[in-house]
């Protein structure tokens, strides 16, 4: 029986630690200014998130997602034994493209040196939080199919340059870092029921869109962007925007039933399951999940605290967080649950 199997994991994020006391002292260039920028401390954030700090790249403006991608790709190759040569599709999530076309996944083969006449098929995927699952979903039915033997599968994000460091825009800002994640999945033939990837399921709620969005452009005005990016009389569009008690409630609500679904289709019970990784977005909604869902406390991992919402990275970044650390181990079988804008969220199970 073909299987996907995930032969190797890798992630980054950039040297610079961003606590709660610093982010109020930041301005749009990140640099700390003596005064105080936003109006929020470390006892507010921790109290409605759970973050402690989180990671940005530097702010000279060399920094773009696919760098990111490119140091968590070089990692999971490295952690498989695989050359960069062997792999015949790259599936990378992210909301953070570095321009709005060609997608980020092609400027990722270029730099991993594979852009050639016969290069590898390239995929861009736009779920937001949810985009690993979804992407994890592409490449277990590619690997079935027999379409691609050797997946590249990426979540990067590079939230930093995008963040309003205004009062305004407090509730989104102090929420996200950046950083990425990798995979590198491929086959197996095996007849053990508990080997590589044993489910994957996604879905959307398109009526959720306008409750989590950023605009920056909208294709429908002439010019496409209509306003001063300079003028923050006119610049609201430029950044992301949340309705956080609905983002709260769905996420909660469908991160429940998503993973009860998971245990349901697939038999297992959480005897079976040694590790449960939600996305990272808020340490609350991921507190409730456990709570509702009836999984057990020791069994959660989060590393919200440290690198704050990475969106399409959280899940192979947290699992690699504590793999280093000797919790995660080669043969554990891991229970994802994740929720993003769109709405969009998913489940997935697999073994490490």
């Amino acid at each position: 029986m073909i299987r996907s199997k995930i032969l190797g994991i890798g992630s980054y994020v950039p040297d610079r630690v961003v606590t709660n006391d610093e982010i109020r002292f930041l301005n749009h260039n990140h640099v700390r200014c003596e005064e105080q920028q936003t109006e929020t401390n470390d006892e507010w954030i921790r109290a409605r998130t759970g973050i402690e700090e989180r990671r940005y790249v530097p702010n000279d403006g060399k920094w773009v997602t696919s760098d990111l991608a490119l140091h968590a790709s070089k990692a999971a190759l490295a952690d498989a034994d695989v050359a960069a040569e062997d792999i015949d599709c790259i599936i990378l999530g992210t909301l953070s493209p570095d321009i709005h076309f060609p997608g980020t996944a092609v400027f990722l083969q270029d730099k991993l040196g594979i852009a050639t006449e016969d290069g590898c098929a390239c995929y861009d995927i736009r779920q937001q939080c949810s985009g690993f699952v979804y992407g994890l979903e592409m490449a277990d039915a590619f690997i079935q199919a027999g379409k691609y033997e050797k997946i590249l599968l990426v979540g990067a994000e590079l939230h930093s340059h995008s963040l309003d460091f205004s009062t305004r825009g407090r509730d989104v800002m102090v929420l996200f870092g950046d950083g990425a994640g990798a995979m590198i999945i491929g086959k197996q033939d095996t007849e053990d029921p508990k080997a590589g990837v044993l489910y994957t399921h996604s879905q959307a709620n398109g009526a959720g869109a306008w409750n989590l969005y950023l605009k920056a452009f909208d294709i429908g005005k002439v010019p496409m962007v209509y306003y001063d990016g300079n003028d923050p009389e006119q610049n609201w569009d430029m950044y992301p925007h949340m309705k956080g008690k609905q983002v709260f409630m769905h996420a909660v609500r469908n991160m429940v039933a998503a993973t009860k679904r998971a245990l349901e289709k697939t038999g297992l019970t959480w005897d079976d399951i040694d590790w449960f990784v939600p996305h990272q977005a808020n340490l609350r909604i991921n507190e409730q999940v456990v709570k509702y869902a009836q999984i057990p406390p020791e069994k959660a991992l989060n590393t919200i605290m440290f690198y704050g919402n990475t969106t399409a990275a959280t899940v192979p970044l947290t699992i690699d967080h504590w793999r280093k650390e000797g919790k995660v181990k080669e043969g554990d079988l891991v229970l994802s649950t994740v929720f993003g804008a769109g709405f969009t969220w998913g489940s997935a199970i697999f073994q490490i």
